[in-house]
């Protein structure tokens, strides 16, 4: 009897979102042109999450287990591993250079794995944990932004290592509580990451652009160039920060603080603002036959703009710092929950002076309800788990030359680099 072979088993990929405000799972499947079909996805509300750091290990891991399971229900499957986004604060993003002798001839793949080995052996976690240590520009005897150096000439090939690296102990707890749910863990991507491969072109990435991810507890602040991101600070501002001063300021509960926020709120002003009335929720429901208590809208937009101008000028320091200046920078992108906030892009443009529009994740097939800005981190999670990017993440031997922070320059160096490669 003829025995029949067992039907090959289908490559899944898992996003999975920790965020400070919803917890949310995307499986998908990728095609082989790269594409991906969406087969399930599930959202949870988020309630041991604080500023993107695990706050109540319980409550994530029952939040994770539902998200997931949800997700598995609309897919009509199993997954056993997932990648995770990581959006807490404390990601240190540095480039390491290194070089090595080829004498003259043509470049060949061992050479390649060599001069990668070399980086690899190069990289000192300094008591971090790496995320990601990503290969990106090759340079040939001096010129810089080579993508594809075999079968080149040269005396000297170098390469830019791109190495994301955070706080052990975050991390941490954050693959417990997934490995806690009964699920595996693929790869912790850090968020800035994922959100730049769902809402940036390879274009913008390679010329340069700050990506600004406005979540519910944190604000990511990142830049890239030359293709890759370069530099990165995080702010304890968020979405939720503005949903707590209106309540705060107006004496309502925090679910209708953010009703009023989506559904009135706004980041610009209009003449009819002080005509329009909003009717107010009481903290305790208030007495009963007592008069409902009314607010103009532009008191409203009052109190959201006060917190976005702390937050748009904490914003504007940290570009400055990242080096993000000058004839390139120019182009921002803002994403996450918090854009969605109407006016919001012609707000951060008059504050920042800078071209801003909102980023949406490039993602064909995903659900209406998941295919804003709050879902760029989920949508990217998933294209970066397709991608199959190499990554040289290891343990650095002891003994060797740390990789050093490097400033605003290195943006302006990879993108002039680029530049001259065209």
């Amino acid at each position: 009897m003829k025995r029949v072979a067992p039907p090959p088993q289908r490559r899944l990929v898992t996003a999975l979102d920790v965020g400070s405000s919803k917890v949310s799972a995307l499986i998908a499947e990728p095609g082989e042109g790269g594409e991906l079909r969406i087969l399930g996805t599930g959202q949870r509300e988020s309630r041991g999450v604080k500023r993107g750091f695990i706050a109540d290990m319980e409550r994530t891991e029952a939040a994770i287990r539902e998200a997931v399971e949800q997700a598995e229900r609309i897919a009509a499957t199993n997954v056993e591993q997932v990648f995770v986004g990581f959006s807490a604060g404390g990601l240190i993003s540095t480039v390491a250079s290194v070089e090595v002798e080829i004498g003259g001839r043509r470049v060949e793949k061992h050479d390649i794995d060599a001069l990668l080995t070399v980086g690899r052996d190069s990289i000192s976690p300094d008591g971090r944990m790496i995320l990601h240590a990503t290969p990106a520009l090759y340079t040939l005897d001096g010129l810089q932004g080579v993508k594809k150096p075999l079968g080149l000439h040269a005396d000297k090939l170098a390469v830019d290592i791109h190495v994301i690296a955070a706080e052990p102990s975050p991390v941490r707890n954050l693959d417990l509580c997934v490995r806690s749910a009964h699920l595996g863990v693929e790869a912790i991507v850090a968020s800035p990451v994922a959100a730049g491969k769902a809402c940036l072109s390879e274009e913008e990435r390679e010329l340069g652009v700050a990506l600004v991810e406005l979540g519910a507890g944190v604000t990511n602040v990142s830049v890239f160039a030359g293709g890759m991101l370069v530099g990165l600070k995080s702010i304890a501002i968020g979405g939720r920060d503005i949903t707590d001063d209106i309540a705060a300021a107006f004496g309502t509960r925090r679910v209708d603080a953010e009703r009023m926020k989506c559904f009135y709120g706004s980041a610009t002003t209009s003449p009819r603002d002080n005509h329009d009335m909003i009717e107010l929720s009481p903290m305790g429901g208030g007495e009963e036959g007592a008069e409902a208590t009314r607010i103009t809208r532009a008191q409203l937009i009052h109190v959201i703009r006060q917190r976005l101008e702390q937050l748009m000028n904490e914003i504007a320091d940290a570009l400055k710092e990242l080096g993000f200046a000058g004839p390139f920078g120019r182009q921002v992108v803002i994403t996450g929950g918090g854009s969605d906030l109407k006016g919001m892009a012609d707000y951060a443009q008059g504050v920042l002076g800078r071209a801003v529009r909102v980023g949406r994740p490039r993602m064909p097939g995903l659900p209406e309800a998941h295919s804003g800005p709050a879902f760029a981190t989920l949508a990217g999670l998933a294209q970066f788990a397709a991608s199959n990017e190499l990554d040289l993440r290891q343990v650095a031997a002891p003994g060797h030359a740390p990789v050093k922070p490097t400033g605003g320059g290195v943006v302006q160096r990879l993108i002039s680099a680029f530049r001259s490669s065209y």
